[in-house]
């Protein structure tokens, strides 16, 4: 599975070895991490997706992606799901941004290029939240076309339903 591509970003799908080596806070390389990159999120994203692997296989293409800058090749974040879809075609997302980079629209650029992904191969409904006090990520969300589905005492429910359309064809 190659790289997706949207205007400023390159989504990369994280490979097995990329995750053990982000945890162990081993560094790809001079310039390769942008400041404050991996965050504790990334972090904890890269060892639920090593656990989903050692449970089940790796799940690509419905796994971990690094969220790397194009103009210099940069990881800045993260996005991914947390899983293949389920029997109704439905599934969970997740994203990160590292505070040097947010406030760009990189966040909400990431999650649409992942939507658009996930509509292109057959995802009826992609879900995300966001704790209430968190109005910048309901925003990216919004802004990548999620609409509010709900809340709790602790989160806002987002999701995007391509349940009675047509996928889009490439």
């Amino acid at each position: 599975m190659g790289d997706l591509v949207t205007a400023r970003l390159v989504l990369h799908p994280m490979t097995v070895g990329e995750a053990e080596r982000m945890v162990a806070g081993e560094s790809p390389g001079e310039g390769r991490w942008a400041p404050g990159y991996p965050t504790d999120g990334d972090v904890s994203a890269a060892e639920r997706f090593l656990g989903n692997c050692a449970a089940a296989g790796d799940p690509r293409p419905w796994g971990l992606y690094e969220i790397r800058r194009r103009e210099d090749g940069r990881a800045i974040g993260g996005v991914g799901f947390h899983g293949p879809p389920d029997e109704r075609g439905a599934l969970t997302i997740g994203y990160g941004i590292v505070p040097s980079a947010q406030g760009r629209g990189y966040a909400s650029e990431a999650l649409r290029g992942l939507l658009l992904f996930a509509r292109e191969h057959g995802v009826a409904r992609v879900r995300g939240d966001a704790d209430h006090d968190n109005i910048a990520s309901q925003h990216v969300m919004a802004a990548a076309g999620m609409r509010p589905a709900g809340e709790d005492d602790r989160v806002r429910y987002f999701e995007t339903d391509w349940s009675g359309t047509a996928p889009v064809s490439t």
